[in-house]
């Protein structure tokens, strides 16, 4: 069973930066790829971002691309998420979230394991 656990997220400023880091438990978590996507307010669930295993090959939305950095360190089993110049459309439940799947993949209904969620808000 794995388990995964965010932590980090908060109310910030416009142009501000944040750190999210979630933590997996749980067998041989460190062999999957990870990822975050996020959900706003009367918004489905979206593909943020998601690094390979080894943390060789990353993938990131346009909508993020240079302003958020993933990384990952798996002899502690966690995941983190840099955000930099946040921007108030980046207000959105933040997820950590796992997949068994050999390749990458963007989809959210393609992600086996799912952290609890931190809320991240970005003011004007």
């Amino acid at each position: 069973q794995v388990q995964l656990e965010e932590s980090g997220g908060g109310l910030v400023q416009a142009g501000g930066s944040l750190r999210l880091s979630c933590t997996a438990s749980g067998r041989l978590v460190s062999r999957y790829s990870m990822g975050w996507l996020r959900q706003a307010p009367g918004k489905g669930r979206e593909f943020v971002t998601e690094i390979t295993w080894s943390g060789g090959t990353t993938y990131y939305a346009d909508s993020v691309k240079g302003r958020f950095t993933i990384s990952r360190d798996n002899a502690k089993n966690t995941v983190y998420l840099q955000m930099n110049s946040l921007e108030p459309e980046d207000t959105a439940v933040y997820y950590c979230a796992l997949s068994v799947r050999v390749t990458p993949t963007r989809l959210p209904n393609e992600y086996d394991y799912w952290g609890q969620g931190t809320q991240v808000t970005v003011s004007s």
